[in-house]
């Protein structure tokens, strides 16, 4: 059992702690909001900290998962980062959704000082981290992907060694320029059942047996048929993923014309007041009216 900490307790940190933590890491939390690092504590036993280096300092495996690239630095770098109080020792494995240019950033700077670091972003949504279920996209170098693994199996049901640094966002953003096309579709094709006076949920029922099957069809048709979007992965959030696939792209060369325009539907999702629905609120563009 390792001596762990986990830097950012949001709706997917707060649960992937609790694992680590139940699977008998001894673990260390530090959250910008002290009351629900206290909270995290007193329901899971563990410690917490003021400060990401203070949560960091003498652990042998240092997660994190935040907003966005700019939240990730802050937490890293600096006196009261995470680098800071790991030292020259240890492996740091961020799960946050960020950018692959952040990632190499990270990954150059422990380097410099001896310390394993592995880009580390999860799909599955809120119920796969409460359920200990994500599927973990990793960059890193094989050794400290083989060190790690061990430990992040507690929240994981597929972990992927994917290539050197930056290819595990790499690969997440291939999954949310997947979704996003997944989504469309799939509420185009409610929208127009409606249209013809079908049952809808009766229709998703049917052909999710068949080649058109999904899990967003799995698990968002019914509640998309029943006009329910209060829970799962918000539309805000989507758009900041798909932002650094689109950003992503220009660097490569690689062409996303559904994927820009899904981006800009959201925009319209978040216009209609819809910034915290779920990614599957994209029905509500097609049957506002």
């Amino acid at each position: 059992m390792a001596k762990a900490a986990f830097i950012g307790l949001g709706v997917m940190g707060y649960p992937m702690a609790g694992h680590l933590q139940k699977n008998g890491h001894d673990v260390t939390v530090y959250n910008r909001t002290t009351a629900k690092a206290e909270k995290w504590a007193a329901e899971y036993g563990g410690d917490f900290a003021d400060t990401p280096a203070k949560a960091a300092a003498g652990a042998d495996f240092v997660f994190s998962c935040v907003g966005n690239d700019d939240d990730l630095r802050s937490v890293v770098f600096g006196d009261d980062g995470i680098l800071a109080g790991m030292g020259d020792s240890g492996i740091y494995c961020d799960h946050t959704t960020a950018s692959a240019d952040v990632a190499r950033e990270i990954d150059a700077a422990t380097k410099k000082v001896g310390i394993g670091f592995l880009d580390g972003p999860v799909s599955g949504g809120q119920a796969g981290a409460e359920n200990g279920k994500l599927t973990v996209m990793v960059g890193g170098d094989q050794a400290t992907f083989d060190a790690a693994k061990p430990v992040i199996d507690s929240y994981a049901v597929a972990v992927t060694l994917m290539g050197e640094a930056g290819a595990g966002q790499i690969t997440k953003m291939v999954n949310q320029i997947t979704i996003a096309g997944l989504l469309q579709g799939l509420s185009e094709g409610i929208a127009f059942a409606q249209k013809a006076g079908l049952d809808a949920k009766l229709v998703v029922d049917c052909i999710s047996k068949g080649a058109a099957g999904s899990w967003q069809m799995e698990n968002r048709g019914k509640t998309m048929a029943d006009d329910k979007f209060d829970f799962g992965f918000a539309v805000e959030w989507m758009r900041k993923d798909l932002g650094i696939a689109l950003g992503e792209a220009k660097n490569n060369g690689a062409t996303l014309p559904v994927t820009a325009l899904v981006d800009q539907f959201y925009a319209e999702v978040i216009a209609m007041g819809g910034k915290r629905w779920d990614t599957s609120s994209l029905l509500r563009r097609l049957t506002k009216d």
